[in-house]
């Protein structure tokens, strides 16, 4: 059995009769919580949600429908796929969220957001590693990166993190794709004592995000596609530095401009894939056309901490 309250311990926040009235009795509820943040959050979440409850004038029908989405994000959500975290991406809000937290100066490279594949569980590898672990196709394009890590005023980093992780040619990642090897074009890689990073992947292609759930119905009501740019993920974290989330992509990119998650945050971020022709790849074994990708990442000073994953693969 449960106990009663005592008389004297309940806070009473009254009775509404009108919309308005509503708003102002759940403010006042929420008003004793504790915590500053939790009570700043919460209060601003209901002034917003009511106020667009009252401007679209919210039916009933159309009140369970919202329930019954949220819902269905929920069940969609599994190990290997987050969809409510797709969902939050198409609506922009995971971009809004990132560019409101990421303190940088306009000269620096631009941040992008984390996106719903990103796991802390692939294997760190020496210098020069291929990450495309696929037995090759004839359409793939090899494609060679190599970076630098500096601080905000040039310095440049040792030891520090670069994490990279894309898509196949066929728009798929490696836990999403069965066929895919484990670890396939994902990797950690060390910087050297002069900043430096390089390791050997494909060149990645545009692709579409998963389709199969409220997401995909979502932009075909909208008459949006689904396409991402092609692009590469990265983190790129050093002691007593902020991490750098973020995202490049080919300049020549058929979705740049209409990116269906708005990937991408700043024109910096779009840059030349130079292809070659000249025999000369970095690795004897590639004798064709190959790509290469010359990056440079810079860091503020503060506090590095990785984000969190939002999948359990």
């Amino acid at each position: 059995m449960f106990e009663l309250p005592k008389k004297e311990d309940i806070f009473n926040h009254g009775i509404p009769s009108t919309p308005h009235d509503i708003t102002e009795i759940v403010l006042k509820a929420m008003g004793r919580t504790e915590n500053p943040r939790l009570r700043e959050i919460l209060q601003a979440l209901v002034k917003h949600l009511h106020a667009f409850g009252r401007e679209v004038k919210l039916t009933e029908e159309e009140f369970m429908m919202a329930i019954n989405a949220v819902t269905e994000l929920g069940h969609l959500t599994k190990d290997k796929h987050n969809e409510t975290m797709v969902m939050s991406d198409a609506l922009g809000f995971s971009t809004l969220v990132m560019i409101l937290n990421q303190d940088r100066d306009v000269e620096q490279i631009s941040p992008a957001l984390l996106g719903p594949f990103y796991t802390r569980k692939d294997p760190e590898y020496p210098n020069g590693f291929n990450i495309a672990r696929d037995e090759p196709k004839p359409t793939d394009i090899p494609l060679f990166v190599r970076g630098k890590v500096v601080s905000k005023d040039g310095t440049p980093l040792a030891n520090a993190l670069v994490e990279v992780w894309h898509a196949s040619p066929e728009g798929l990642y490696d836990n999403q794709d069965p066929s895919q090897p484990a670890n396939n074009l994902r990797g950690k890689f060390r910087t050297e004592a002069d900043g430096s990073f390089h390791f050997r992947s494909i060149r990645p292609a545009s692709y579409p995000i998963p389709t199969h759930g409220l997401v995909g119905r979502m932009l075909e009501a909208q008459s949006r596609h689904p396409f991402r740019a092609a692009h590469l993920h990265f983190t790129v974290s050093a002691a007593e530095h902020n991490t750098l989330v973020t995202q490049i992509f080919p300049e020549d990119d058929l979705f740049v401009e209409s990116d269906c998650v708005f990937g991408v945050t700043s024109k910096d971020l779009a840059i030349p894939f130079p292809m070659h022709y000249d025999g000369n790849a970095p690795d004897a074994d590639v004798t064709g056309e190959y790509c290469t990708l010359d990056l440079t990442f810079d860091l503020s000073p503060g506090e590095s901490r990785l984000p969190s994953s939002p999948i359990n693969a």
